[in-house]
């Protein structure tokens, strides 16, 4: 419903308008017995915009609500637009992971470009100023025919948002599996600084204070959006195009500069006029408005005549429901209005007075002198009803943890299984991808794409020293598709061995849950057991989770993706320029590997997808205490000084990772790759396939001078830490005891181009 017409959205919505808008038969007829009295166009329009999955999480929350979120270093965590977290000095780090995967598969170089300036926003509008952006992105199959304009669009429009607002792109990660092929996933993470007394809240509080309308007029663009991220895909999704949003990342930087000026109190020497200011993101001015007056158990009235309009002929449902980006909501002190437009007007950006705070709890919209419509706050957000759907373990499950890793023969050229994984497009080079990003922008970044975690440093002339930030996003989709609950567990651990490979201790964390539908007992299933497992994961490192987004739907034509809990990690480091790079620096340099392969430890793994095309077995084991006793050592070496370069062993097991160790500094610099040599310390028990390319965890191989081994043997047996072998950097050959050995100029050329072929 986008007619223009005068009395269209006026008209008494029926069941059949409430069903065609996403709501249910029995959510429309209860808010309608709740009012007592029927409802509009507009209004179910409303309604079903903030009953969507998308913005009520009806049928997670129930299960989010186990997660730990608080700790010491919590000041604000699920609830608000982005976690915030105390790092110190006065100082506070901000960030979220959202997802717009259903606008990136509809249209992929808008919808993965406003996905960043989405995330961008619920940054901003808490005070803090963006400094670091990642993406985790998912595409169907290599040799799939829509895989290479997706994955070329979306990395285009990531590049060209971030790029042109002056955020550095710093990390993040890419998989593909036939399961995305048709739905793919663009997953958005920001992260801004800001002090602690200055943060921001979306907040409608104090009423007879102004609400400001600030930033870009309102087009029809993006209308649905948010009922249409909530539904699954079908033979018409192309319809669906309409509603993806359309981005103008310099207006963005516009407004970025706008508001934080105005939360800085602008030139004056007053305290802001600000009281509380809100994104309008999915749902547009209906989220932001009923949002912030719930939080502030308040209600607001609005004139939509005086909604700044980019097009003729927009109507209250338009106004309502568009999606136009690069705009604000403000609540401003009454009498101090002029304050805020001036700043705004300097910045040549709208700002508006569209409505005021009241004391009704309802949100009120006038049109032409007329309420057009008054629904209660609590309706539309609080009284949301939340589903516990019924949840039912596949009905091969068991059988898929229970394979028999012993039933897959040993391959009889291992060389040819490992140079096939470096050439898969799931473990080669990112450089054709990330080399699309600027991560050197603003000069914060000390570990730039390509590592094990990013760092920026956090610039101060108030200390000697310049603590670092790190982050990761992190999820191995295929072992939550074979085990939801471990493999959500081991991803986790996972992104906390990549913050302390750089040096740098966890804080906390943002999930973004991407999953299927959860009306199927087999979907709900897979999406509470995730939860569980992050929820165990979370309280046994002692890391809240502090923001996050759900994203469910994600199927065509009754097909899900594999489950995706994507997982942003957060770090801090005190001195930033003990951090090291995850590959090795020089010829002679010694290598060892901390930690213990379980040979048989095959199940899931990526050289079993790809060299045997199976994807089932138990997962590796999760031995905490050895994850935390392990990291834990890892940053003792790294602060010491002991240690030249350190990498996790995850995906794609040993020979992977040291692959990567020989080949990251000459994607780095632009230089010829490095050989190693490694060698047993023990001699190894089980299948040499295993040794090559099991997933176990709690592993890393360090790197350090020849003169330091000794020195990093100590620490490492003060921790009880076991190192499982041992060698040297240099050659022309990368080998790992007598099971293989590669040529390294060839290795290499295999990993550096196999995405290439991707980008179209």
């Amino acid at each position: 419903m986008t007619e223009s017409n005068a009395t269209g959205w006026l008209a008494t919505a029926s069941l059949q308008d409430a069903l065609q808008h996403g709501l249910t038969e029995t959510e429309f007829k209860n808010i309608v017995q709740l009012l007592e009295r029927p409802i509009n166009i507009l209004e179910v329009g409303i309604c079903a915009a903030l009953y969507s999955e998308h913005c009520s999480y009806k049928s997670t929350k129930v299960h989010l609500k186990t997660l730990p979120t608080t700790g010491e270093r919590v000041i604000h965590g699920p609830g608000e637009n982005a976690g915030v977290i105390d790092i110190g000095d006065g100082e506070a780090v901000v960030f979220k992971v959202e997802s717009h995967n259903h606008p990136s598969f509809i249209e992929p170089f808008q919808g993965a470009a406003t996905g960043v300036g989405g995330i961008l926003r619920d940054v901003f509008t808490m005070g803090a100023r963006p400094v670091a952006l990642m993406n985790a992105l998912r595409f169907g199959a290599p040799d799939n025919a829509r895989t290479p304009y997706l994955l070329s669009r979306a990395v285009a429009g990531i590049g060209f948002y971030g790029n042109c607002i002056g955020v550095p792109t710093v990390g993040g990660e890419l998989a593909f599996h036939e399961s995305f092929n048709g739905n793919c996933l663009v997953n958005a993470f920001a992260l801004g600084l800001v002090d602690k007394d200055k943060i921001y809240l979306g907040r409608a509080a104090g009423p007879g204070n102004s609400i400001l309308y600030v930033g870009s007029k309102t087009g029809r663009d993006g209308i649905h959006g948010a009922t249409m991220a909530s539904a699954e895909f079908d033979d018409n999704s192309e319809e669906k195009r309409p509603t993806v949003q359309v981005g103008d990342p310099f207006q963005a930087k516009l407004l970025l500069e706008a508001c934080l000026e105005v939360m800085a109190g602008g030139a004056s020497t007053l305290r802001t006029a600000v009281v509380g200011i809100q994104d309008m993101g999915a749902a547009g001015l209906t989220s932001s408005t009923y949002e912030m007056a719930e939080r502030a158990q308040t209600g607001i009235w609005l004139d939509l005549e005086r909604v700044p309009q980019r097009e003729k002929g927009m109507n209250p449902y338009e106004l309502m429901l568009s999606e136009s980006q690069e705009r604000m909501l403000l609540v401003v002190e009454a009498g101090r209005e002029a304050e805020v437009t001036k700043i705004f007007a300097r910045w040549e950006l709208d700002a508006v007075k569209i409505g005021e705070v009241t004391t009704a709890s309802t949100v009120d919209l006038c049109w032409h002198g007329e309420c057009v419509s008054s629904l209660p706050v609590n309706l539309l957000t609080s009284s949301v009803p939340q589903y516990r759907w019924p949840e039912a373990a596949p009905a091969d499950f068991q059988q898929r943890i229970g394979f028999e890793v012993s039933s897959i023969a040993e391959p009889s050229d291992l060389v040819a299984c490992w140079t096939k994984l470096l050439a898969s497009p799931n473990l080669c080079s990112r450089r054709d991808l990330y080399g699309q990003y600027d991560s050197t922008v603003r000069t914060n970044t000390v570990v730039h794409p390509g590592g094990d975690a990013a760092v920026i440093r956090v610039k101060s002339s108030r200390r000697r020293r310049e603590k670092g930030l790190a982050m990761t996003l992190d999820c191995n989709s295929r072992f939550c598709s074979i085990d939801p609950r471990q493999g959500t567990a081991l991803t986790l651990a996972e992104a906390c061995r990549n913050i302390a490979a750089v040096g740098a201790t966890p804080i906390a964390i943002s999930d973004c849950l991407n999953f299927g539908s959860p009306e199927r007992p087999d979907g709900m299933w897979q999406i509470a057991e995730s939860i569980r497992g992050l929820g165990d994961a979370a309280r046994a490192f002692g890391v809240p989770i502090v923001s996050g987004n759900v994203s469910l739907y994600n199927e065509t034509k009754g097909r899900p993706v594999q489950p995706t809990p994507m997982l942003a990690v957060v770090g801090l480091i005190d001195d930033a320029s003990r951090c090291v790079p995850a590959f090795f620096a020089e010829a002679g340099d010694a290598i060892l590997v901390i930690g213990e392969t379980r040979a048989d430890e095959l199940g899931g793994s990526e050289y079993f997808s790809q060299c045997a095309g199976v994807e089932k077995g138990a997962l590796p084991i999760l031995h905490y205490d050895r994850e935390i006793a392990h990291a834990n050592g890892v940053r003792d070496l790294i602060a010491k000084g002991l240690i030249k370069s350190c990498h996790d062993v995850s995906v794609g097991g040993l020979a992977i990772a040291l692959s990567e160790c020989c080949f990251g500094k000459a994607v780095m610099n632009d230089s010829a790759p490095l050989g190693a040599k490694l060698e047993p310390i023990t001699q190894a028990v089980g299948r040499s396939d295993g040794v090559l390319f099991a997933e176990s965890g709690e592993r890393y191989i360090i790197s350090c001078t020849a003169a330091n081994a000794e020195k990093v043997r100590q620490v490492l047996k003060r921790h009880k830490i076991p190192v499982s072998m041992q060698g040297s950097v240099g050659g022309a050959s990368i080998s790992i005891g007598s099971f293989a050995q590669l040529d390294l100029a060839e290795a290499f050329s295999s990993w550096r181009t196999g995405l290439g072929p991707l980008f179209i």
